[in-house]
């Protein structure tokens, strides 16, 4: 399909990635971004870049993504909680501070031959253009100025977080809780260059009220950042930071926004990245979200007859992907919500519980990449030292005996019907879907915090499931059926 002119509303690594796509496939066409904001104006601290999204960059523009390596910091990850740390090999994990990653791709975008426009605010009806690419972020105008036709919907967590950074590269990503006299706050933290490192933190709504951030968070203006609450968390994550103090850039407490649209597209508007759809920020997704977005556009744009066939099927190949990721996110988003919770269970197992919190890593595959910290994490489990990894790790974790309540099992998979054997369990049904037994999963772990001992039917094709949440305290028992 020919295309004469494409505006891209926006300069962020959506925008900025997808206008360079567009003219490498297209030299005649015009391509223009419009950014509101000057260069010196971006603020923000790292982004992350997972392996996955990295394989997806190098086949659609190897160019661009050497040069986003070249100037990334690869660290590990490891969760901590008191004196206890757990070390988790990453592979080729990668982050870099957000400014360089504009300014790269910015570089890459003008020398494919896009024309950029900075402090400059226009809208999509003031745009002669064939097609306008809104990469205008999750406060998007575009998506607001057409929300009717787009269906939007905008869903606000409880939660709280407040994005910052800090003045030296730690020596891996960090999830380390700490607990006050006002309640619980946990920090997300990595490095992203020698000097850097971000540092999220996130809290529930009395903790933040008791420590008296409803107020700071009135005095902060949107443009300025919240000093009270850095000087606060610098001393509680003190030990973390090593005597340093965190920074902030616009920082202030915010809630996360889950954006949904019914489409993404109107007339030749189509919305990329947050403005079309968010996932929270625990499985670092913004960014790899509106990257592979802008790839897809520009091969439906590349095969459709025409803008609108081509619009369509954009959002016919993307959105299973889009939507999919947004359930793991949510999942994901209430894992988080109730850490502080599960804080009595050993670190060990804690890791395992966090990196299958979302049935997106399996125990299989996360006794393949860091069979040390599996290991460590079922020795907790089943009570004594575990030499070696089991080769059907999932079997040995569905044949551990348990000892609870006055009663002993043989194995935490217990016969058909098994369930209905004891008062002192409380048994749930796990459907027939990964999403409905992972959802019966998450009401399990709410249960057994109240004492109770917790079994779930599962379908036996989902015994990997079941036990990742045995494995992970979510559940003492399981009935395969």
């Amino acid at each position: 399909m020919r295309l004469s002119s494409v505006a891209v509303l926006g300069g962020g690594p959506g925008g900025l990635y997808a206008a360079r796509l567009m003219k490498l496939r297209r030299p005649e066409c015009a391509v223009t971004v419009y950014e509101q904001s000057p260069p010196s104006g971006t603020f923000g601290f790292g982004v992350g870049l997972a392996t996955a999204t990295q394989r997806h960059l190098e086949k659609a523009d190897p160019v661009s993504l050497r040069a986003i390596v070249a100037d990334a910091w690869r660290h590990e990850m490891s969760m901590s909680v008191g004196d206890v740390t757990v070390t988790l090999p990453a592979g080729d994990l990668i982050a870099i501070g957000r400014a360089r990653l504009l300014e790269i791709l910015r570089d890459q975008a003008l020398a494919a031959g896009v024309e950029i426009h900075d402090g400059t605010r226009v809208s999509a009806e003031e745009l002669d253009a064939d097609l306008v690419i809104a990469a205008d972020g999750v406060n998007s105008a575009t998506r607001e100025r057409f929300g009717a036709e787009l269906g939007v919907r905008v869903d606000r967590h409880d939660s709280l977080y407040l994005w910052c950074g800090t003045d030296f590269a730690l020596p891996r990503a960090v999830f380390r809780p700490e607990v006050t006299g006002h309640g619980t706050f946990v920090a997300h933290a990595y490095p992203y260059q020698r000097d850097r490192s971000t540092f999220l933190v996130e809290t529930d709504p009395g903790t933040w009220r008791r420590a008296g951030f409803d107020a700071t968070t009135d005095r902060t203006a949107p443009d300025q950042s919240d000093e009270t609450a850095l000087d606060h968390l610098s001393d509680v994550f003190a030990d973390t930071l090593r005597g340093h103090r965190l920074i902030g850039n616009r920082t202030r407490w915010l809630r996360f926004r889950t954006v949904t649209c019914e489409t993404w597209h109107h007339g030749n508007v189509v919305l990329l990245g947050d403005a079309a759809h968010t996932a929270h920020y625990s499985i670092g997704s913004g960014t790899k979200l509106a990257m592979e977005s802008g790839i897809a556009l520009v091969e439906a744009l590349d095969a459709g007859p025409d803008l609108e066939s081509a619009l369509t099927a954009y959002e016919t190949a993307r959105r299973p992907a889009v939507e999919h990721l947004q359930d793991t996110a949510r999942r994901s988003m209430r894992w988080w919500d109730e850490f502080p919770e599960r804080l009595d269970l050993p670190v060990e197992q804690l890791l395992i519980a966090y990196m299958t919190r979302a049935g997106k890593v399996s125990l299989e595959r996360l006794a393949r990449d860091a069979p040390a910290v599996v290991a460590a994490g079922l020795a907790r489990y089943d009570g004594g030292p575990v030499e070696r990894l089991p080769d059907d790790v999932v079997g040995w974790v569905l044949d551990r005996p348990l000892d609870a309540g006055g009663q002993h099992w043989p194995t935490r998979a217990v016969p058909c019907g098994g369930l209905h054997e004891s008062e002192k369990v409380t048994a749930l049904d796990a459907g027939t879907t990964r999403e409905s037994a992972l959802a019966a999963f998450d009401a399990a772990e709410r249960v057994r915090r109240t004492g109770r001992l917790v079994g779930v039917r599962v379908p036996d094709g989902l015994r990997g499931l079941a036990a990742e949440a045995l494995a992970g305290g979510r559940v003492d028992l399981v009935e395969l059926v």
